[in-house]
């Protein structure tokens, strides 16, 4: 129940067009960001949202499958976990990305419609580099993860 970004897309193009700050026509670089939810319509927002910077994104919906793409795909640059999902919770998966040293490395935001403090401790003790609530700002959301990702300013005023 995987979706990618495009299943047209050159594997190899990591770039999407972008206008220059002297209004000229370049390729942008692009973060490869996965988002596991098990909530489908969840996912499909976030991803909308993250598409309209420099960002492509894969979803997955539930915590096995997540590793699964951790695994395969070796240029995932962020990921965003919710807390409760089948199979591993976003939490399992984060014990498992730190304790893997291809993925120890890469920033992840949980998200939780829980809030609840305990889970929020144990995520970030887990190395979580944000924890969001449900219902989140997709706004906010984007220049988190923009920032995490490294992508320039400008794209952080996605509308």
């Amino acid at each position: 129940m995987l979706e990618s970004f495009s299943s047209n897309s050159v594997a190899t193009d990591t770039t999407l067009p972008h206008l220059s700050d002297d209004g000229a026509l370049t390729r942008a670089a692009t973060c490869h960001v996965l988002v596991a939810d098990d909530e489908p319509h969840i996912g499909r927002i976030i991803k909308m949202k993250l598409e309209q910077g420099p960002f492509r994104v894969t979803l997955a919906y539930d915590g096995q499958e997540a590793l699964d793409v951790m695994q395969r795909d070796d240029d995932i640059g962020l990921v965003l976990l919710d807390v409760m999902m089948p199979r591993l919770t976003g939490l399992d998966v984060l014990a498992k990305m730190r304790a893997d040293d291809k993925l120890k490395d890469v920033p992840v935001i949980i998200l939780t419609a829980a809030g609840q403090e305990t889970q929020q401790r144990r995520a970030l003790s887990l190395g979580a580099s944000e924890f969001l609530t449900k219902p989140f700002s997709p706004k906010k959301l984007f220049a988190r993860a923009a920032q995490l990702a490294g992508v320039g300013a400008d794209a952080t005023d996605a509308e």
